[in-house]
């Protein structure tokens, strides 16, 4: 792709910075007065016309200012702008915000998207961590009222699931007792698959506790087995972008719609090195509800142990170096309180 000579890439460069910041059509005399260029108006223009016939620019109407196109967007994210980081001050501002959450998973994910949409001006999401390989580690099962049965269930990393249980008829905190520390000394240490093959005899609560464990330990496997923490979707509203509510609707339909969300982090997030930075503009060709769009995403976490998703969604005109630089860092940090709680774990 690296085809264009340095002066066409340093127009395109500012072309794509002055768009992002003003959202309007730049042109040749723009270029030449604001930024100062030792180049005469026509030599840009004609650069200009080059890479608009390059496919890198694109003139929305009839008036002479061009606006970058997707591939022109795609080229300065990946061979012009270079490697960003967030400016040293904001980096210890962030980590003490962090510092202050202790260490509450959920009041981290709310911080971090909180920090995302803030920093971006754009919509998050952040996924909760999910643990690679479900280990079990302890079950209760507490009577409640009548043939109601509480299950609490311990897996390994911290995760706490609950579900009701009801049964043919009602039984003891006694009878509960045992059969959870029967069920604690056979299943410790197992996946949800080794337990499902587990051979012997169980009698009916036995059988049915098991059937419960099993079925939780599979579905925390999934992508987005916990809950998805959003914010800043009133940036993206704000975007002129977005003033057709059809677009604005179609956009955000990825961060509402939990199969569409696991199908993009699966096919994208979770193909790649935890801390990696993934940027996908104008839906890449594959996700329609995408193509007025970009997404900047990233893994976290500890791989084998648990790990998780965070991104953020805006308009193609997008800052993608202060984007992409908040995201990288969260990301960081969010992996180092991973790996803290496994380590106490």
């Amino acid at each position: 792709m690296d085809n264009l000579t340095d002066r066409q890439k340093l127009i395109l460069t500012l072309v794509i910075r002055d768009y992002i910041e003003n959202a309007q059509p730049v042109s040749s005399g723009r270029l030449v007065e604001v930024y100062g260029l030792e180049y005469s108006s026509a030599t840009v223009r004609n650069e200009i016309k080059a890479l608009t016939d390059m496919g890198y620019l694109r003139q929305p109407h009839t008036s002479a200012g061009r606006v970058p196109s997707e591939d022109g967007y795609r080229y300065f994210v990946r061979q012009l702008m270079g490697h960003t980081e967030l400016p040293a001050t904001t980096q210890r501002t962030i980590s003490h915000q962090f510092y202050q959450a202790g260490r509450d998973l959920d009041r981290w994910m709310r911080l971090a998207v909180s920090v995302l949409a803030n920093q971006s001006q754009a919509a998050a999401l952040v996924t909760a961590p999910h643990a690679e390989s479900v280990i079990f580690k302890h079950l209760e099962l507490i009577a409640t009222r009548g043939r109601q049965v509480l299950l609490v269930l311990v897996l390994a990393g911290g995760d706490v699931r609950q579900q009701m249980l009801s049964l043919a008829e009602p039984v003891s905190q006694e009878r509960l007792s045992q059969a959870a520390t029967r069920l604690n000394s056979l299943c410790y240490g197992l996946t949800g698959e080794q337990i499902a093959s587990l051979s012997g005899s169980f009698d009916p609560l036995e059988q049915d506790v098991l059937k419960l464990i099993v079925g939780d330990m599979r579905q925390s496997v999934q992508v987005l087995s916990g809950e998805v923490y959003r914010d800043g979707i009133t940036h993206v509203l704000a975007e002129p972008e977005f003033s057709e509510v059809e677009v604005a609707r179609k956009a955000l339909r990825i961060l509402e719609e939990r199969s569409l969300l696991e199908d993009l982090i699966s096919r994208t997030v979770f193909t790649s090195n935890v801390g990696g930075v993934q940027v996908l503009i104008g839906g890449e060709g594959t996700w329609e509800e995408l193509r007025d769009c970009s997404m900047v995403l990233a893994r976290y976490g500890a791989p084998g142990l648990a790990t998780g998703a965070l991104g953020v969604l805006g308009p193609i005109r997008m800052a993608y170096g202060r984007t992409i630089s908040t995201v990288r860092f969260v990301a960081g940090l969010l992996s180092d309180l991973v790996i803290e709680l496994h380590a106490d774990d």
